[in-house]
């Protein structure tokens, strides 16, 4: 809308300009025999083309009719660029929305698998950097369509490039709208408990799979969300305090993680990777796998199918169905590692 509205404030100028020039020409050349209003009633009939009016005796005042052959030409040229400003601003602004809300709702129409993303402030902001980091496909959702707009703007560099829903995250047709029923996994980050208990309660609803994660102001709400539905919840006002602790304590590492997760050249990540039934890594060891080989991501970390966690593990580790591997790599390694494991 910014492109529309500054030409036609410029066209607004130009003619502004072009009727001040031919009133005070008009008035000058008459030396007064015409009044100001008379001037510039004659400069708009003039420039607009309408031309069935003209100032007494003209004829008889030197200049006055090359005047007014000026302002018609100049007139044509003000009064297009107006015409073509006003069309792209309805273009651009009501019939250019429409159409990017339409090709936006059937894009998601198509979606599966994605991350649904209630509440795009000041906590829904970073969960959406840290898909697009991941490459990860989401939807946002929030109630100003200005949050969506400046977002999308930040992180995606343009309005309208990131995937969203304007309405109410707690009612369920904006969730159905995102997509939550097809979705891997749901994000409560609203600004109170109750709405993102709403949420939950919503989304559990309408999926019973998915992975749903709710933020938590208040420790009493906690248990109201899990029984609600959710996954597990993140209470930022504890993860706070423990980083301002942990800054204190091993202030190295906090820069080691800041660095990994805010190199844009190597993007590193910790990232899980699962292994499922029929994957060309079952049953093979550590060191056998093309893990280090083909995509440099290191595997710091194992989760067994009985969820015990074995830390660095042997490279004689033999991975089965259901192990889950926890590995630190870029975010192109991820990708590759996961080609990897899903082949046959």
């Amino acid at each position: 809308m910014g492109t529309p509205v500054r030409r036609l404030v410029t066209a607004l100028g130009i003619f502004a300009v072009l009727v001040a020039i031919g009133t005070a020409g008009y008035h000058v050349l008459g030396h007064g025999r015409w009044g100001l209003a008379d001037c510039a009633y004659m400069t708009v009939i003039t420039i607009s083309t309408v031309g069935f009016y003209e100032l007494g005796h003209m004829r008889e005042v030197p200049g006055a009719r090359f005047l007014t052959v000026t302002l018609i030409v100049s007139g044509l040229g003000v009064l297009a660029y107006m015409q073509s400003s006003l069309t792209a601003l309805f273009v651009e602004g009501a019939i250019g929305q429409a159409w990017r809300r339409r090709r936006m709702l059937r894009e998601i129409a198509d979606m599966s698998g994605h991350i649904v993303v209630a509440g795009a402030g000041s906590t829904g902001k970073h969960v959406i950097e840290e898909l697009l980091a991941t490459r990860t496909p989401f939807v946002a959702i929030d109630r100003s369509e200005h949050v969506l707009d400046q977002v999308s703007e930040e992180l995606c560099g343009g309005s309208g490039k990131m995937l969203h829903v304007h309405g109410d995250a707690t009612l369920d047709h904006i969730l159905v709208a995102a997509g939550v029923a097809r979705a891997h996994g749901v994000v409560a980050a609203l600004t109170h408990d109750k709405d993102n208990l709403y949420v939950t309660l919503s989304a559990r609803s309408l999926n019973a799979r998915a992975r749903i994660v709710s933020k938590v102001v208040e420790d009493e709400a906690a248990p109201k969300i899990i029984k609600a539905g959710a996954t597990s919840i993140v209470n930022p006002t504890m993860i706070g305090g423990r980083r301002l602790a942990s800054e204190l304590i091993r202030p190295v590492v906090n820069e080691f993680l800041d660095q990994m997760l805010r190199d844009k050249d190597k993007n590193l990540r910790l990232e899980e990777i699962v292994i499922e039934r029929g994957s060309s890594f079952h049953g093979v060891a550590l060191k056998d796998t093309p893990i280090r080989r083909e995509t440099r991501a290191l595997v710091i970390a194992v989760r067994a199918a009985d969820r015990t966690f074995t830390y660095n593990p042997d490279p004689e580790y033999v991975i089965t169905d259901g192990t889950t591997l926890i590995v630190l790599g870029e975010t192109d390694s991820i990708v590759k590692l996961r080609q990897l494991v899903a082949a046959g």
